[in-house]
């Protein structure tokens, strides 16, 4: 009776084996892509670069839908006006690098994985990315054991939060919380959806997982995000009866997350992250008329805040991608980006109509980008990324998918 379920393993097993074997250099540069954005050493712009020629070889025909001609609008402005604002700035070079660099993988890579069929890619990304994660996990917690674990429950403040993050110790991921953390609710929330486009199941080990890697990063950014994709997620999947237990699991736990997760009680303090940024946003909204319908210039943001904001801590960016894009690069650059969110968003529903599980692998990154990120970062281009390959795999059906271990 045994026999047929050993055969089936087996043959699953060399399955698996002959897919690692059969991997093509694009494959294995697009994981190692992935990898590349963990290291301490900033490698993966020559890593992307590499990946996008080999993304360019691999397709048949490079197709330029509207989101790429917006994104090319987008990025010839901004090196206008680097070359205007700070021509042969280090830094400002260093960022107008990353930019172009990061765009060209994104566009090249979405012509490349919708140009073929990705499940095989999947299934190898699915157990990359939990080495990603099981990393960043062991990174974690090394920095909380050198802290006598004494904020293995949570901080106080943002600012105690931080002073977790040590340099001698930093070997993976990032040293800075808030954009470890964002990195880790991006890959995490993809690893968590993986199973339903694979088997139509719901793991709860997964989510588990993910928050506690969350959790333990002590930034607030990645558990809003989490909790807005996997709570559609679940709400999507699961019967009336079912709701009503998570309305009220989330009604339960509400007061912990409330004081030991979003940390409300110091949300406008001036040394909490969130603080900050309010006052950086009032600064942005008081003195609009300062800014240039054009934009003040790439990286223009440490100026106009040393200026106009109650106080700076020496951030690059407003923490919001689009407040910064139109302070830095006025109405052409803001609407160009939202132009190319719209139209990207538009072309994933062409390629595979899931509007609930597009939804929900969308809300992570427009939320973290309402209160992070610059935009041209490589975790959001990752990520699209990884949307795209992930989402658009096949149909799925929500009332089928299982909530499972």
């Amino acid at each position: 009776m045994s026999t047929p379920e050993i055969t089936l393993t087996n043959q699953t097993t060399v399955l698996e084996g002959n897919q690692w074997k059969t991997i093509s250099i694009a494959e294995t540069l697009f994981l190692l892509s992935l990898i590349s954005m963990f290291l301490p050493a900033k490698i993966y712009p020559v890593i992307f670069l590499v990946s996008s020629f080999f993304f360019y070889r691999e397709t048949p025909q490079i197709k330029f839908p509207n989101w790429s001609i917006a994104l090319a609008v987008f990025s010839a402005y901004a090196v206008i006006s680097y070359m205007i604002n700070y021509p042969g700035e280090p830094l400002a070079l260093t960022n107008i690098i990353k930019l172009v660099i990061n765009f060209c993988f994104l566009f090249l890579s979405i012509n490349w994985l919708g140009s073929r069929d990705n499940e095989s890619l999947i299934n190898k990304l699915d157990i990359v990315l939990l080495i990603v994660l099981a990393l960043s996990l062991v990174q974690l917690l090394i920095y909380h054991q050198a802290y006598d674990f004494s904020l293995i429950l949570g901080s106080d403040s943002s600012g105690q939060a931080s002073t977790l993050y040590r340099d001698s110790l930093f070997y993976w991921g990032l040293d800075d919380k808030n954009m470890f953390g964002a990195r880790i609710a991006l890959m995490g929330f993809s690893f968590i959806v993986i199973p339903i486009v694979l088997k139509n199941k719901l793991s709860t080990w997964r989510i588990v997982f993910v928050f506690l890697i969350a959790f333990l990063s002590l930034s607030r950014t990645p558990i809003v995000a989490l909790i807005l994709g996997v709570f559609m997620l679940i709400w999507s999947s699961v019967s009336k009866k079912w709701k009503i237990v998570l309305v009220i699991l989330i009604a339960i736990s509400l007061p912990f997350v409330l004081q030991k997760v979003i940390r409300v009680d110091s949300l406008t303090s001036s040394n909490d992250g969130m603080g900050i940024r309010l006052v950086y946003w009032k600064a942005f909204f008081q003195h609009f008329d300062t800014i240039s319908p054009l934009g003040n210039g790439f990286l223009s943001a440490p100026g106009f805040l040393e200026t106009y904001a109650d106080f700076y801590r020496g951030e690059s960016h407003i923490h919001n991608t689009f407040l910064s894009t139109y302070l830095q690069m006025g109405v052409v650059g803001f609407f160009s980006f939202v132009a190319f969110l719209i139209w990207f968003a538009q072309e994933c529903w062409r390629k595979m109509e899931n509007p609930r599980l597009w939804l929900s692998l969308f809300l992570p990154i427009l939320a973290i980008m309402m209160i992070l990120y610059s935009g041209y970062d490589n975790d959001v281009v990752m990520y699209f990324c990884l949307i795209y390959l992930i989402g658009s795999l096949q149909e799925i059906n929500f009332k089928n998918i299982k909530l499972g271990l």
